[in-house]
């Protein structure tokens, strides 16, 4: 459903999901209610934005970001293992499923203000930085991958932000990573694939000229010039 929301599906031809959903599906972590959501940050995420997209009933996911997030400003999805510092991976995916609310829905005051606070975590640190030290937080941060599904990197962030209409000098250094990974050809390069068993394979093996992030990185620098 992420896949086709994605890629601009109309949501009229996926009429009755909503329904057999709800009617045939539990999530694996305590049997609880499909579109009730769980307590994984970027599942809820994915829920929230294909949630709205259907038109299915979601609110109280979208309260669970406001409820769950961590006091540095971002979220973690291993916060139920106890984590109490913010996770890149998860505080971007969160702040996707709040956007794709908010879009959808206004909003609330509550989850408005979450999604600004959540966006101020990434750009206190320039989109890649530890807070402590300054230095990249991890390689992953540069690898560029299509499609992004959970993963994190520069690219994926700054789409987040173009998406928000927030642009923000602070993320002037993420957005040079994004134009020196460009090829002599104007293309980018294919980061990998995330692990796991899909359908069918979206994207090019790792190394192979990627169209898609082609069009996500060129999106972004036009955006940023803008």
């Amino acid at each position: 459903m992420t896949s086709l929301r994605e890629w601009g599906l109309d949501a009229a031809v996926l009429e009755g999901t909503v329904e057999l959903l709800a009617a045939g599906c539990r999530w694996e972590y305590e049997g609880l209610p499909y579109w009730g959501g769980e307590v994984d940050c970027c599942i809820n995420s994915w829920t929230l934005a294909n949630g709205v997209w259907l038109g299915a009933p979601v609110e109280g996911i979208a309260e669970w970001f406001v409820e769950h997030q961590l006091e540095d400003g971002g979220w973690n999805c291993e916060w139920v293992e106890g984590s109490v510092r913010s996770s890149f991976h998860s505080t971007l995916n969160s702040l996707k499923g709040l956007l794709a609310h908010e879009v959808a829905t206004g909003g609330t005051v509550g989850t408005r203000a979450a999604r600004v606070r959540g966006g101020e975590y990434l750009l206190e640190r320039a989109l890649y930085k530890r807070l402590s030290t300054g230095v990249a937080v991890g390689e992953w941060a540069f690898e560029f991958r299509s499609p992004f599904r959970w993963g994190y990197s520069v690219l994926n962030a700054l789409d987040y932000f173009r998406a928000a209409g927030v642009k923000d000098p602070r993320m002037a250094e993420a957005v040079e990573v994004v134009r020196a990974a460009r090829q002599a050809d104007g293309t980018w390069l294919q980061g990998g694939r995330h692990p796991g068993r899909v359908w069918f394979e979206i994207d090019v093996e790792k190394g192979v000229p990627s169209k898609w992030l082609t069009f996500y990185a060129m999106r972004v620098l036009r955006w940023w010039e803008s």
